[in-house]
């Protein structure tokens, strides 16, 4: 028969001495404690922490321990996911064997390449914002395309707008008794324009005076026109 108690305490006492910075006893009944993992340092100097917090059940290590993430720093939601989908598979490889060192070395190896990729993670951000930042740009200089659908809209408001416009201009000399009517909308409205001309011949009494200056008698001018070599031209440069 396994004596679970027994294999509980030795495992503690060699996690205290490996982990001996970082390890915490929380309580005792049941057996509760955490360890700290922190990554390797980055080029950067930057590192990852996750705090993971382990409680043994009555029959470990023959069923898993109980595991969470205590505390984290520098870690995404993707990150811890991936982190707890580890502890799992590990816990199943190790049934029946103490497992805490196991699963906090598989930790720290994950952590790392964690913050290996976190350099990655910011050449890709800052490739993403540049480009979108490139198209926003694109989009402010070629405007909006043409097509027929947004043409015809356009139009559409355009006209109602013009249409409203003249019709508010048109109340407005309405109002102030400035309306201009074209000729022909005056020769409707006022109908003594339809009989100003004869009225004015009546006045007059038919004796209108002529300027009779202004007119040549034609008979005076010798135009030839029965001469067939008449060219009428011709007589101009005769004059030079």
């Amino acid at each position: 028969m396994t004596d679970y108690a027994e294999e509980q305490r030795n495992e503690l006492e060699a996690i205290e001495s490996i982990y001996p910075d970082s390890y915490t006893v929380l309580s005792e009944k049941p057996i509760s404690f955490t360890i700290n993992v922190t990554s390797d340092a980055a080029e950067n100097g930057e590192t990852v922490e996750a705090t993971l917090k382990f409680t043994y059940v009555e029959k470990y290590p023959d069923e898993p321990p109980l595991w969470e993430i205590h505390d984290q720093e520098n870690l995404e939601d993707s990150d811890m996911g991936e982190i707890f989908t580890l502890l799992q598979q590990q816990a199943d490889e190790n049934l029946g064997m103490v497992m805490i060192f196991t699963l906090v070395t598989a930790v720290q190896d994950k952590l790392n390449e964690i913050v290996d990729l976190m350099k990655n993670r910011r050449e890709e951000e800052k490739r993403r914002i540049d480009e979108e930042e490139e198209e926003a740009e694109k989009v402010a200089f070629q405007g909006t395309v043409v097509t027929i659908e947004n043409f015809l809209a356009w139009r559409g408001r355009f006209e109602l707008e013009m249409a409203e416009l003249r019709s508010k201009r048109q109340k407005e000399e309405e109002q102030a008794g400035k309306i201009k009517l074209s000729g022909k909308q005056l020769f409707e409205t006022d109908h003594n324009l339809d009989t100003s001309d004869i009225q004015f011949l009546e006045d007059t009494g038919n004796n209108v005076e002529v300027d009779e200056s202004l007119f040549q008698d034609i008979e005076d001018l010798d135009l030839d026109e029965d001469d067939p070599d008449f060219d009428p031209l011709a007589m101009g440069s005769d004059e030079d």
